[in-house]
């Protein structure tokens, strides 16, 4: 029996313009990667050693967020996505290049990397909501599930390779050259963009330029419970859970006595671990559910406390895996949701305002969990982390429990077993529709 090609794993690359995008995206993002590898490793050497620069450079650089992102989303929904996404890319070559050359030089300090930092921040602000409510635009509605899932395979395949030849480069040729090749990198993405067949895209209907447009989606997000608990858990679990970028390098570094080929590799096998959630989501059918979503979010909590008590570097590698595919599942499980229950005259917004609750948080997490690990223990962010997104999961679950009315009760098998199981009536679903949370009773 012939195989339709339009289901599978990887269903979304029979699309023309989605496999440039795709090609370019793995190009693009090795090189930054390399990027952020070699950057945490120039502030640790500049400030010599010091966890609270790593954390202040984090905090410039997703800063720009909450105040940037949701305009972002407002571009997104007003203007041609692909022209915006060209503009970002060539923007952030720039700041690449300048930070290379100063570099090169001799002649960069801590300063420089902070204010371009910063610069490429404003960028990224930008750059975030518009690339994410593209995908829908290459793809269709069919097939966004299954290209979301074909974006973080590609991101974290960039997160496998991208760190690793960063950490043998920067030891070869220092981080000002991997810098500059960087720079080279954005080809990919600008090729792909520009190679597009526009007729075949699927834009939206622009949204009216009108008065109050960032207001209104931040008054729908609101006025949805299930939008609600989704934004309120991955601001929690982003700002104080996903701090590997901290914690991993200072481990690396101050912990265990590694140079930056050590650092690297404990981010490729946290994205190990993240590429084996995308292979998985990639072949999942279904669309996530918000059960899904929460219980990636306590179990991420659960894992992320075990790295931290790991004794030794290879325990914190092994750990890591399971770690970065629950890391996956929750994030994905979040855009799936987003994308396919909102109107597409604001998913842009809806988008803009997830990146300021994904990212908007750094600010105030980095800086203190770099000083945590500077005055307790390198590992003290791992298990404070974890111990934040264990309990934000649990009580987001229970607030949807109380909301909804539901309980969970005791009951006997129906099939006449003699166990006693725990039955929760009515359960709770997400069916990516516009009414995304309902509550159903089971037969």
């Amino acid at each position: 029996m012939p195989r339709d090609p339009d289901s599978g794993m990887f269903a979304a690359l029979h699309n023309r313009n989605y496999r440039l995008w795709a090609s370019g995206q793995i190009v693009s993002l090795v090189g930054t990667w390399m990027q952020r590898i070699a950057q945490d490793w120039l502030v640790l050497t500049l400030s010599d050693g010091n966890a609270l620069a790593v954390g202040i450079v984090m905090a410039l650089q997703f800063g720009p967020t909450l105040f940037l992102s949701v305009w972002g989303g407002v571009l997104a929904d007003r203007y041609d996505k692909r022209r915006i996404l060209i503009f970002t890319q060539w923007a952030s070559a720039v700041c690449a290049l300048v930070l290379g050359l100063l570099d090169v030089g001799g002649l960069v300090a801590l300063w420089h990397v902070f204010l371009i930092a910063f610069a490429l921040g404003c960028v990224s602000a930008l750059d975030a909501p518009v690339r994410q409510s593209f995908t829908i635009e290459m793809v269709g509605k069919e097939h966004l599930s299954n290209a979301i899932a074909l974006n973080s395979m590609t991101f974290n395949t960039a997160r496998i390779v991208g760190p690793a030849i960063s950490g043998v480069l920067i030891n070869l040729i220092g981080t000002g050259w991997v810098f500059l090749l960087n720079v080279a990198t954005f080809g990919g993405v600008l090729i792909a963009l520009y190679l597009m067949n526009k007729k075949e895209l699927i834009p939206s209907e622009p949204a009216p330029r009108t008065k109050g447009q960032v207001r209104d989606g931040f008054r729908y997000v609101w006025g949805r419970k299930d939008l609600r608990v989704i934004m309120v858990s991955v601001f929690m679990v982003s700002t104080f859970g996903l701090n590997f970028a901290i914690s991993l390098a200072v481990m690396a570094r101050n912990t265990f006595g590694l140079e930056a080929d050590g650092y690297g590799l404990l981010s490729t096998t946290l994205a190990v671990g993240t590429l084996a959630g995308a292979a998985y989501a990639a072949r999942r059918k279904e669309a996530p559910r918000l059960r899904t979503f929460l219980g990636a979010a306590v179990a991420f909590g659960v894992f992320e406390v075990a790295v931290g008590l790991m004794p030794t570097y290879a325990l914190v590698a092994l750990m890591l895996i399971p770690t970065g595919a629950l890391t996956l599942t929750f994030t994905t499980s979040a855009m799936n949701i987003l994308q396919m229950s909102v109107p597409s005259e604001m998913r842009g917004r809806v988008m803009g305002i997830y990146m300021l609750s994904f990212l908007g948080g750094t600010p105030l997490g980095s800086p203190l969990l770099g000083w945590l690990a500077d005055s307790v223990d390198p590992r003290a962010p791992l298990i404070v982390g974890g111990v934040i997104s264990l309990v934000s999961g649990t009580v987001a679950g229970m607030y949807l429990l109380r909301s909804e009315g539901l309980k969970l009760r005791l009951a006997r098998p129906e099939d006449g077993g003699r166990l006693p199981v725990f039955v929760l009536r009515p359960v709770i679903v997400c069916d990516a529709t516009e009414q995304a949370v309902e509550a159903s009773r089971a037969p």
